[in-house]
């Protein structure tokens, strides 16, 4: 366990139900993650999406997780973080500049005559086609959730086969063009 985990949010929505981004640095093992699934769910806090991954540092991961709420929950949440057990370092990325990504596989229906106007769409996304069968593709989408849901809507349309989606993954932003 830290000694020292810090907090670090501020405090501009009141009242606004609004989503949130937290990043949480943890002692990397799957009890941390476990821990903070039980908090949530032991508390009725909503999750829309979580990603956990090994960190820059050995022995460390990164906890990302998408919530919404006014600022009381998120104070709830962030403060109910802290208290979890390997929890290292927690911040809400929400009222400052971060980039985010998330990462969806999806497989269509690919019938050879409308296979160009597929591709059409993969390129208006800036996405990738990473397989093929003579009926299906398989297509790799990265960037925000809005990106995510637009690829998907417009791809619905041939037949969607399958699809596999991650969730956010997030970090503060160093750089803001201020000088």
């Amino acid at each position: 366990m830290s000694s020292n985990p810090q907090i670090e949010m501020n405090h501009t929505d009141m009242g606004t139900k609004s989503k949130h981004t937290i990043s949480v640095l943890v002692d990397h093992n799957l009890n941390a993650l476990s821990r903070i699934l039980g908090m949530f769910n032991g508390r009725g806090f909503d999750i829309d999406t979580i990603s956990f991954g090994e960190g820059q540092q050995p022995g460390l991961a990164r906890i990302t997780i998408t919530t919404h709420g006014d600022s009381q929950i998120v104070e709830q949440i962030i403060k109910q973080l802290h208290n979890v057990i390997d929890v290292i370092k927690v911040r809400d990325l929400s009222f400052e500049p971060f980039v985010e990504r998330e990462l969806a596989l999806i497989k269509v229906s690919a019938h050879p005559s409308r296979r160009s106007e597929i591709m059409q769409i993969v390129n208006v996304f800036r996405a990738k086609i990473i397989d093929m069968s003579p009926d299906k593709l398989t297509i790799e989408v990265t960037g925000n959730n809005d990106k995510i849901t637009a690829a998907l809507g417009m791809l619905r349309q041939f037949g969607l086969v399958e699809v596999a989606r991650t969730g956010t993954v997030a970090l503060r932003r160093e750089f803001t063009g201020d000088t």
